[in-house]
């Protein structure tokens, strides 16, 4: 019996490319409350830790009333639910990536910190959703990443236990969720963080391009 039967992916910066559409619809945000917006390549940095984090990092350092906060968040929901397919896509290879797993037997899933709505909706819309077991994002009822809850609730939900799946992301955050679970985290580099970030905490190996977690599963 191989090692692993599972693959566990993050969806952001792993899956599909979807800096642009959340950096312009926070960017839209700030613009409408007179703040000040950033260049898309600092959202590489406020996304990954949820809807809620990414506004309260996009607002102005000093202190912000919650009022605000909670003013920006609900926008920022209007604005990237009217958004969020404009320029997101799914990496070069991830299709073919996924649809050769599919056929090997593997058990595919999907964890995000995106809230759960939003998950499914990408997955349905820019991936063929009838590849994965179990996609789930951000819930009520759930932590978030890095807590490893989530991972753990997929490897239940799969019978198998975490030791059998190895865990793909592009951030810190999804290395660390993937040590706390017992997984094996795999660290991608065309994602949104640096493979120093992937390194120091915990990644057991890095990949430059989809198509190589293949060659790493197979043996």
């Amino acid at each position: 019996m191989r090692k692993y039967q599972a693959v566990l992916f993050d969806l952001d910066g792993t899956l599909l490319d979807s800096l642009a559409d959340i950096a312009d619809s926070m960017n839209k945000v700030l613009a409408d409350l007179n703040l000040p917006t950033h260049p898309h390549v600092q959202y590489r940095y406020f996304v990954g830790s949820g809807m809620e984090t990414l506004v309260r990092r996009a607002l102005p350092p000093q202190q912000v009333p919650e009022t605000t906060v909670a003013k920006a968040l609900d926008a920022m929901r209007r604005e990237y639910h009217r958004n969020w397919q404009r320029q997101t896509r799914p990496y070069h290879d991830i299709p073919e990536l996924l649809s050769t797993l599919a056929g090997q037997h593997f058990k595919l899933a999907i964890l995000s910190n995106k809230p759960d709505d939003f998950t499914r909706k990408c997955v349905a819309n820019l991936l063929d959703h009838k590849l994965f077991t179990v996609v789930r994002g951000a819930r009520p009822d759930t932590p978030k990443k890095p807590d490893p809850a989530g991972a753990l609730a997929v490897a239940a939900q799969l019978a198998l236990p975490p030791e059998s799946f190895c865990y793909v992301g592009d951030s810190g955050i999804d290395m660390q969720t993937a040590r706390g679970a017992g997984m094996f985290a795999v660290g991608v580099r065309w994602g949104f963080r640096e493979a120093e970030e992937l390194l120091a905490n915990g990644a057991d190996r890095l990949i430059s391009r989809p198509l190589e977690l293949l060659q790493l599963l197979d043996h």
